[in-house]
């Protein structure tokens, strides 16, 4: 196939590129003594015999959520460090890619704000990372100082500043990178994740989506065409919905066009790295072109080897697999990790103090019904001496690992099980809302707790009266929800600091 216009329409997997000279150093014959020509296209030079072909070695993750420390459900970069320092030993030139939502999910890096894990990536010489949803938790001012602290750029085509209606300044819409004699266009963007982020977050910022991110890519695609690019990779924080399908060499455009545009195939984009639904596949659409996730929370990445023969134009595929962590876990820990916790030892020093003892093992639906417990106490001590408080929760998520284990708890265990930072908030409510959203939701991820007032309104719902309710930020700013925000607790303290609270007083000790 041509270089050029097809290079990567070979099952290329996971977000960081390789590439490689075939030949080592001193082997190949000076010009004086062969021009190099491979007119039978076998690989070797027509005259000296040699090996005239390019290797591309691809590895990729995504939604790595600030793993950088092993924990009790996962591993740590430090062994991941290892495997792929000595990948790039063997080889003369690495791009590493992310696509997004890097940063939220532990304690480390919830505590510097992602700070340590851009530092991770300055050590392994990241080439780009497109900003994902999780990347807004803490607002565009911790994307602004991970931005400067970053050695490469933030991808965002499609993220535009709602008062001026451009693109906002902390991220670009691509990267030209040239290593090993080719170049590589890299298309950022975010896709239409506006569920998944809280609306306070986004409230000065908006994403162009469907037809309107097509347009971009297509312009930004004969852009980087127009500057040489030989490959376009386009660097997507959304993706299919499911690990694996029925016939992985071609997916119908109906399985993949919620997400996206499959014109983008036609010659505009040679590869999609995906993220965001935290699957692992290697899909094909309809014009060939290969659409590819390596999973989350570091469980894994992939690799793909592609053989380019530069004097022919010309490429084919040697290797495409993914890589299970436990094909690198029993590695050595490369000294980064360690280095970097000795960096941010005072920021995060609160994560390893022990708040608490935990008797049993808890599922995560215990502990997200004991939060809107917690929420409900919250909002009668607070404010119950002003307002009639009906109940406490809302939608409330849980991380990984998704249980609590019985033991001594950190603070580090509580922050990656609740990471997020909304606010507890008073909000009123009217009645049939109250009803449908929230005593009769269908939404399994809606947590409440009411006492004897709230379980007498619960059996007379007046539609058009007015109730308090207590939640938090995400469920108060989603608009469906229909809740006017009454009063906002507004120190630092959230989820994760109810429940560390809650064990430091005895709390699961001896249930």
């Amino acid at each position: 196939m041509k270089l050029r216009s097809h290079l990567l329409r070979l099952g290329v997997t996971f977000l960081m590129l390789c590439l490689v000279t075939a030949c080592t150093p001193g082997t190949r014959p000076s010009p004086g003594d062969c021009s190099h020509t491979d007119a039978d296209d076998n690989g070797h030079c027509d005259d000296c015999g040699l090996s005239v072909i390019i290797l591309l070695d691809l590895y990729a993750i995504n939604d790595l959520h600030g793993k950088l420390a092993d924990g009790d459900s996962h591993p740590g970069v430090d062994e991941i460090t290892t495997y792929l320092k000595m990948a790039i030993a063997a080889d003369d030139h690495a791009l590493l890619l992310s696509s997004g939502d890097t940063w939220q999910g532990s304690s480390e890096s919830n505590l510097t704000e992602g700070l340590i894990l851009t530092d991770w990536m300055n050590a392994l010489d990241f080439v780009s990372m497109t900003l994902g949803n999780h990347e807004y938790d803490w607002g565009e001012e911790a994307i602004e100082q991970n931005a400067k602290a970053a050695e490469f750029p933030f991808l965002g085509i499609n993220i535009y500043d709602r008062a001026t209606n451009e693109r906002v300044e902390y991220c670009q819409p691509s990267v030209l990178v040239t290593v090993g004699g080719l170049t590589v266009g890299i298309i950022g963007a975010i896709g239409d994740c506006y569920s998944s982020i809280s609306p306070d977050k986004t409230q000065d910022i908006y994403f162009k989506t469907g037809a309107e991110l097509t347009a971009l890519v297509k312009k930004e695609s004969q852009r980087l065409r127009a500057l040489g690019a030989d490959l376009i990779v386009y660097s997507l924080h959304d993706g299919y919905e499911k690990s694996s399908y029925d016939d992985v060499s071609v997916i119908p455009s109906s399985k993949i066009n919620s997400y996206y545009d499959v014109a983008l195939s036609d010659g505009y984009v040679d590869l999609v790295f995906e993220g965001h639904t935290h699957q692992r596949y290697v899909l094909k659409d309809i014009h060939g072109v290969y659409h590819l996730q390596s999973g989350g929370d570091n469980k894994g990445l992939c690799h793909v080897e592609i053989a380019v023969n530069p004097l022919n134009d010309t490429w084919k595929m040697n290797v495409g697999e993914f890589i299970s962590s436990d094909r690198y876990t029993a590695l050595s820990d490369d000294p980064v990790v360690e280095t970097l916790l000795q960096k941010y030892k005072e920021q995060i020093s609160v994560g390893q103090q022990v708040v608490g003892h935990n008797a049993a093992y808890r599922d995560g639906n215990t502990l997200r019904q004991l939060i809107a417990r917690l929420y409900y106490e919250f909002g009668i001590e607070q404010w119950g001496t002003e307002y009639n408080i009906v109940l406490g929760g809302g939608f409330l998520s849980v991380r990984s690992p998704g249980h609590l284990p019985a033991g001594d708890i950190t603070y580090a265990q509580l922050q990656g099980l609740f990471p997020f930072d909304n606010t507890l908030t008073l909000c009123s409510v009217k009645g049939r809302d109250l009803d449908s959203k929230f005593f009769r939701t269908s939404n399994s991820s809606y947590f409440i707790h009411y006492g004897a007032y709230g379980a007498s309104v619960k059996q007379n719902i007046d539609p058009n009266a007015t109730y308090y309710i207590v939640v938090d930020s995400y469920t108060s700013s989603y608009a469906p929800n229909r809740l006017t925000v009454v009063k906002q607790y507004d120190a630092d303290y959230f989820a994760r600091d109810l429940l560390a609270d809650y064990m430091a007083r005895g709390g699961l000790a001896g249930q």
